[in-house]
């Protein structure tokens, strides 16, 4: 049964928690500014991405109170001092993250109360987290307020003008996922780490085109132990193997005495392991082709 909601119809907080429970989870900007006194502000938004790579673009939206419809600080800021450093947050620092989202008074610096530690930026105003290992300088484009009700978003669009990484998190010359452990923002007080049992690797679709779920053989669509992920990966091999192709790795395997049922069962283990060629080579032979 599926309970459709109308957004006109339900209170901002509920429409809230809908939105940011469905939609995750999100990678979070932690964003440092400066205002025109030179007061800084340090503060945490999952309404964020990165847009473009050239030029280089990201924007985040620190949305209106629910509560009293105020600004964020960091919005204010920018307005005044069009720059930001985008900080990238992962666990080592999630909690102290966590606390410098805390609504502290204008003029309070959440560096000093969440115990981080400023760096000087090299081409923008706001200084950067030491503690973070990847940080952005970014120019701020434009500011597009969104409506003027709790809860609405201001999107922030910057342009990246210079990119700090830390060391530790290279292997071989390349950024590594494994080694940066983020982590995004879920609903309520959850959060997500990116850690190695989390992650899982898919092939990307064929520059030339896969054959499609479309064609492969109606028992391989309509199999009750295939999953759509399953029939998915299938679909992406730009040909089918050939009959003797088929016959060898069979025989090599010997799995010809397996019920149509085993054979699926063990083409789905053998998908999961990333072998998607015998997979293939065992449906094919359960469709007796």
């Amino acid at each position: 049964m599926i309970k459709t909601v109308d957004p006109t119809q339900v209170s901002q907080p509920e429409l809230h928690s809908i939105l940011l429970t469905a939609v995750a989870p999100r990678p979070i900007c932690f964003a440092s500014t400066i205002d025109k006194d030179g007061n800084v502000n340090l503060s945490p938004f999952s309404f964020f991405n990165v847009f473009s790579s050239n030029p280089p673009i990201m924007i985040f939206s620190p949305s209106r109170s629910g509560r009293d419809n105020s600004l964020k600080h960091t919005h204010e800021n920018v307005l005044e001092v069009p720059e930001v450093v985008i900080n990238i947050v992962n666990h080592n620092m999630a909690e102290q993250m966590s606390l410098s989202s805390t609504a502290y008074a204008k003029g309070v610096n959440e560096f000093q109360k969440a115990g981080f530690t400023e760096v000087p930026s090299e081409k923008v105003r706001p200084p950067r987290v030491a503690e973070s290992p990847v940080s952005f300088e970014c120019s701020v484009m434009e500011v597009i307020e969104l409506a003027q009700t709790p809860g609405a978003g201001n999107l922030i669009i910057a342009k990246v003008e210079l990119i700090h990484v830390d060391d530790a998190y290279f292997t071989d010359g390349i950024l590594d996922t494994e080694k940066l452990d983020l982590v995004g923002r879920m609903g309520g007080n959850w959060y997500i780490r990116a850690i190695k049992d989390s992650l899982f690797e898919i092939p990307k679709p064929l520059r030339t085109h896969g054959i499609g779920v479309d064609a492969l053989p109606k028992g391989i669509r309509e199999s009750e132990v295939l999953t759509g992920n399953n029939l998915g990966r299938l679909g992406n091999v730009e040909s089918l193997p050939s009959a003797s192709e088929v016959e060898k790795i069979v025989k090599a395997d010997g799995v010809d005495t397996l019920s149509q049922r085993e054979l699926h069962t063990l083409a789905q283990q053998l998908l999961e392991a990333g072998d998607t060629e015998k997979a293939m080579a065992l449906l094919l032979f359960a469709e007796g082709l």
